[in-house]
């Protein structure tokens, strides 16, 4: 395999790149040959999954998030991230700008107005009348449990492993550098690399899932704006359009082209935001963002464990009850992103104590969450109607964004700006920014996916990551083909098998971060071959080197 790299002028692991490629390689040609059989057999994977292991998902987030506390709060906290002497590499605004960035995209654009709403008509609690004022309360309550604190614990706890071992014990920018602790040097063989193509083909899928839930909603906001249809056919040549241009993007280098189209991207989603703010019900939105921090604080305890374990005397679900539809689905899909904005986040945090990664990754984007949601999904109620007497004043416009998500839950945010002024424009204008955001998203996915390739934190030749670029593409163009009319489903089906294994592998990090502070109170750490003071001590002395690790 080595041979085969060098001639072909690859820098990576030969063993990571053929063996993630292989597997690609095979499973398009699988969807190719037998859909049918794919397809049948992604549907009993999940349905076994969320039957039997939802409640591990679900317990699994929790136990992620008190671990992340007690870290941020213990003696711990102070440990600096790169050394004592390390300095962060960004201001804090700079800093939080971009944690924003990587929290607005896909989760808040598709899902900003359509879960809220989708909750509000069809409350999940039982003994709550739709379209009522607990209805509209719980709504914004289950969207910020789904996507604030927990969705960022997802994305903080690969990342606070990625930072403190690759930062401080200089290990290679691999997942598996997280399980150093666990098992030694095998980190350099095969269930090292192991861990590392699970990372690297979960990441994809991950990717590959949410360009599919992209293109289905850029090809509805297009329909409504032109009447293109948002059939799969649109969708596919949407999603070889956002790969031209992030293969454009990966072209043009970190710089110019990832840069630059996510700073675009955030100013933005942020326009957007206070356009509705500003065009909408402004008092109501305003006051709607204070009630909704203690919404989100009163219910989170009691939505954080609920567990459905009453779906099966309920006659409104298909057996697997009404959180294998959203939460596990939620942390399933989420997971599958963790390599890559885990890595994502350490690269920006190196220099700041663990105490400021953990809380500042945690809180700054879960804040920006709220607001986001106080303003789309009050928005969007209001507008549809919140008690009975609001909806009979408004007469027949009541009930227009519930129908519409009722009908396509991507034409959520296109139906909810026909209310405001310039509607066509904004709707043009909300498409860009998906778009835009999908790009990006291929672009970075394909840079990490490359890095964790190659381990030493830089990206291999243009080549070798174009070729990443171009396998996410067609993976989603082939669950989109895969999907055909059964639409979010189907990619539920499939990102919720493909998680599971990555989300055992996070699980597993808690124990090897928790082995590596406690050789914080080691006086010596041995790095290589000498042994070297810990940074509770002074770690001026650390070499700078990509295979060596400290023994345990």
């Amino acid at each position: 395999m080595e041979k085969l790299a060098q001639r072909l002028g690859l820098k990576t692991d030969p063993v990571i790149f053929f063996v993630s490629a292989a597997f690609m390689v095979v499973f398009a040609l699988a969807l190719v040959i037998a859909p049918d059989a794919i397809g049948n057999a992604f549907t009993a994977g999940r349905a076994w999954i969320v039957t039997n292991l939802g409640w591990f998902f679900i317990l699994g987030v929790n136990v992620w998030l008190g671990f992340l506390i007690w870290v941020a709060a213990s003696r711990y906290g102070h440990i600096r991230l790169g050394g004592r002497d390390a300095e962060p590499e960004f201001t804090n605004l700079s800093w939080f700008t971009m944690l924003f960035a990587g929290g607005i995209g896909t989760i808040l654009m598709f899902w900003g107005v359509a879960e809220p709403m989708s909750h509000f008509a069809q409350p999940p609690q039982t003994g709550v009348e739709p379209y009522s004022p607990e209805a509209a309360q719980d709504a914004i309550g289950i969207a910020l449990y789904h996507l604030g604190l927990h969705t960022w614990t997802i994305f903080t706890l690969p990342g606070f492993g990625f930072a403190y071992f690759i930062y401080r014990y200089r290990l290679p920018v691999r997942v598996s550098s997280v399980f150093y602790p666990l098992i030694g040097e095998g980190i350099h063989g095969p269930i090292g690399k192991t861990i590392d193509i699970v990372s690297i083909l979960g990441t994809l899928f991950g990717v590959a899932v949410s360009l599919g839930l992209g293109s289905s909603q850029i090809a509805a906001g297009l329909n409504e704006l032109f009447g293109t249809g948002d059939g799969p056919m649109v969708q596919i040549i949407i999603i070889a359009v956002l790969t031209s241009v992030a293969v454009g993007s990966i072209v043009a280098g970190l710089d110019s082209g990832i840069k630059f189209l996510s700073n675009v991207n955030i100013g933005m989603a942020v326009a957007l935001m206070v356009f509705v703010l500003i065009t909408g019900s402004t008092l109501f939105l305003l006051r709607g963002i204070v009630e909704t921090a203690g919404i989100y604080l009163w219910n989170l305890p009691r939505l954080a464990f609920w567990n459905d374990m009453l779906s099966d005397v309920r006659p409104d679900t298909d057996g697997w009850g009404w959180q294998g539809d959203w939460t596990v689905f939620y942390w399933a899909w989420t997971v599958t992103w963790s390599p890559f904005m885990g890595l994502f986040v350490a690269r920006i945090s190196k220099g700041r104590t663990i105490r400021e990664f953990v809380l500042g990754v945690l809180f700054a984007p879960s804040v920006f969450s709220l607001v986001w949601f106080a303003i789309f999904g009050w928005q969007a109620m209001e507008i549809d109607g919140i008690g009975a007497a609001a909806r009979d004043a408004l007469g027949e416009s009541a009930g227009s964004i519930s129908q519409a998500v009722s009908e396509s839950i991507p034409l959520a945010m296109f139906s909810f700006l026909e209310n405001f002024p310039l509607a066509t424009l904004m709707q043009g204008f909300a498409v860009v920014i998906v778009a835009i955001f999908f790009a990006t998203s291929s672009d970075s996915a394909s840079l990490v996916v490359d890095m964790l390739c190659t381990g030493d934190g830089e990206a291999g030749p243009v080549s070798q990551r174009l070729f990443w670029g171009i396998a996410e593409g067609t993976i989603a163009v082939l669950l989109i083909v895969l999907a055909g009319q059964a639409g979010l489903t189907a990619l539920q089906q499939v990102i919720t098998v493909v998680g599971l294994p990555v989300f055992c592998l996070v699980f597993m990090m808690i124990p090897a971060i928790i082995k590596g502070l406690l050789a914080e109170d080691i006086d010596y750490i041995t790095v290589g071959p000498r042994p070297v003071k810990s940074d509770l001590q002074d770690t001026a002395d650390i070499p700078d080197t990509k295979e060596s690790a400290p023994a345990e």
